[in-house]
């Protein structure tokens, strides 16, 4: 594994948050009209250790509901008394207007992590080449691994592809031009679809294509691709990638969606469309505090199954990355498929991912 963009620790304690899970607003700094970065630090004298395009899941009380949503840490890991995120305003979005609109320096928040396997210093190019494709806030893991090379002197040839709707758009534009300007060996290109009220747009125009990845790296089929966005753009970017003849053994995209999620979205409770399989085995799932019991077939997850009947849990990315939905196993056995979402010890300690957790027996859970 390449650690050379990974913070050393210098004398202070590391930040865990299984100790204190509590960070405080340090800054909030506007980035354009819609963008706005959140800076934290521990409540008490601690350092973060973390790999550049790491999450952490933060815990919101919002209306009185729990809220959880993963944000990409977009500070650099060589910066390690502070770490931001850098969040888009959401038509809708519960989360991201709560934000913008209330959160202010001194407020505090829960987090944990930080987790994800989405980064250069776990997938490493052989030819120290890499590319990085960003559309709209998929910009913060690309940022996270930019400014650690750029603060480290490193030599790595960085290609920095990002996509915005207009120039008034682009994030971190004056600081992505200073760190290129200064360090040759990272190289930025913007792609725009329209002009701005009052600046016109001179560069790449229009929705990325393969000529314009192309362009701005003729050589992308030698390097690491990294990609990050909404996910039509993810899944735009791959279908170029693949009809450019690109090895997809070299492409690395965000696991899930960091998007905030719409109102539409904030249901949690499923309606389940799809008849179960009549030859799936069935056990009973036990939730001890609310003494509430449900049938779960062996292929599925224990938190689709809940939620199927009807039962609110807190749950976030769904796919064992973020931890939202760690839970005490009281008694059984199931099978867990995670991404980095626990830990051995937790495991170890009983605790299981219910959204990537399947039974094999009657289970008992601590909720």
């Amino acid at each position: 594994m390449d650690t050379t963009a990974s913070a050393m620790p210098t004398g202070f304690r590391l930040w865990d948050p299984e100790e204190d899970n509590v960070l405080v607003c340090r800054a909030v700094r506007e980035e354009t009209a819609d963008v706005k970065t959140f800076v934290f630090a521990p409540r008490t004298r601690r350092q973060f250790v973390f790999d550049p395009g790491q999450f952490l899941t933060f815990e919101f009380e919002i209306a009185g509901e729990t809220i959880h949503r993963c944000y990409t840490i977009s500070a650099s890991p060589t910066r390690p008394d502070t770490c931001a995120i850098t969040v888009k305003r959401v038509p809708n979005g519960p989360v991201s207007n709560w934000l913008h609109d209330e959160f202010k320096p001194g407020m505090m928040l829960k987090a944990t992590g930080p987790m994800g396997e989405f980064s250069w210093t776990r997938q490493v190019s052989a030819s120290n080449k890499y590319l990085l494709i960003s559309g709209g806030s998929g910009v913060t893991p690309m940022m996270s691994m930019t400014r650690s090379a750029y603060d480290l002197a490193e030599i790595r040839d960085v290609v920095f592809l990002h996509a915005a709707r207009t120039p008034a758009d682009i994030v971190f534009e004056d600081e992505l031009a200073v760190m290129s300007r200064r360090n040759r060996s990272i190289r930025v290109a913007h792609v725009c679809e329209a002009d701005a009220p009052g600046r016109g747009w001179s560069g790449l125009r229009g929705r990325l294509t393969l000529g314009m990845i192309e362009a701005v790296a003729p050589d992308f089929r030698e390097r690491e691709v990294f990609v990050c966005g909404p996910s039509p753009f993810m899944k735009a970017v791959r279908a170029l990638l693949e009809s450019g003849g690109f090895d997809m053994g070299r492409h690395h995209e965000e696991s899930f969606n960091f998007e905030d999620l719409s109102a539409g979205e904030k249901q949690e409770v499923e309606v389940a469309t799809d008849e179960m399989a009549p030859a799936a085995r069935t056990f009973r799932i036990e939730f001890a505090k609310t003494k509430r019991v449900v049938e779960c077939p062996e292929d599925m997850p224990i938190l689709e199954a809940a939620k199927r009947a009807g039962l609110r849990l807190p749950s976030s990315c769904t796919k064992g990355l973020c931890g939202t939905c760690k839970s005490k196993k009281v008694s059984g056995e199931v099978e867990m498929t995670h991404q980095g979402g626990i830990r051995q010890r937790e495991i170890d300690a009983g605790q299981i991912l219910i959204c990537c957790a399947r039974p094999r027996s009657d289970v008992v859970i601590d909720r």
